[in-house]
């Protein structure tokens, strides 16, 4: 049976923390091409990284609005977005040729093709509210987001070491968390975006927390096998 898979990947990934840094890429690539030739679907949201957060910083001196900050991020989004998807047409995946501008237009290519790979779409949407919104467009049955830390934390664990780690958080548990469902200051992030659990809380559909880093619980998730994270839904067995 065709399974339907949304992930935003954070655009950190693309630049991981340590000196083989195409290892990670030939990786997600050898772990899609598998699923794909398994009859599976991939709707995948690029984040933007350090070339989002470097150019925002270039600019903020001069642009106080938060829109035309965003605009500059949601570019940045697209490039790394551009990487990945030159990757798979390299190496032979049947992706998108064009990077989707809107939810609308990656809906109707996913319709087209196996694989879709996108990044921002407008001010004030972040990547991971791009990925819950696409995951609730498509029916699927659930949104990984793919990040570079472990888990969901209490609190901020480079601050303080001591902060709690979840296995299990509800939607609501999640977004006493990460705060309100408000767009966040341009170049800011967390863990996962409020309004993407916002949104996430409204639609039913289930979120998975990983770090993307560790392909294999990347595809752990994919499978709906255990995996090391943070499972997000309405309702938990704890």
């Amino acid at each position: 049976m065709m399974t339907i898979i949304v992930a935003a990947i954070g655009g950190s990934l693309l630049r991981p923390e340590v000196e083989e840094k195409h290892v990670w890429l030939s990786q997600l690539i050898s772990l899609i091409r598998d699923r794909v030739s398994a009859g599976d679907k991939f709707g995948l949201v690029i984040g933007g990284g350090a070339p989002a957060r470097e150019g925002i910083s270039l600019a903020k001196p001069l642009i106080n609005d938060d829109y035309h900050l965003d605009k500059i991020g949601i570019a940045a989004t697209r490039l790394n977005a551009t990487i990945i998807r030159e990757a798979f047409t390299e190496a032979g995946i049947f992706v998108s040729g064009i990077i989707p501008s809107s939810v609308n237009e990656a809906v109707q290519l996913l319709e087209e093709r196996p694989v879709i790979v996108m990044g921002g779409t407008e001010p004030g949407h972040t990547t991971d509210a791009v990925a819950t919104r696409l995951a609730i467009a498509v029916n699927a049955d659930k949104c990984i987001i793919a990040t570079n830390v472990e888990k969901v934390f209490n609190e901020d664990p480079r601050e303080n070491p001591n902060a709690k780690s979840f296995d299990k958080l509800t939607h609501d548990e999640l977004q006493q968390i990460v705060g309100p469902a408000e767009h966040k200051e341009a170049g800011k992030s967390s863990v996962v975006d409020p309004v993407a659990v916002f949104d996430a809380k409204k639609a039913n559909i289930e979120l998975n927390i990983i770090d993307g880093r560790k392909i294999e619980r990347f595809k752990h998730a994919i499978l709906g096998l255990d995996f090391e994270g943070t499972r997000i839904a309405s309702e938990l067995e704890r």
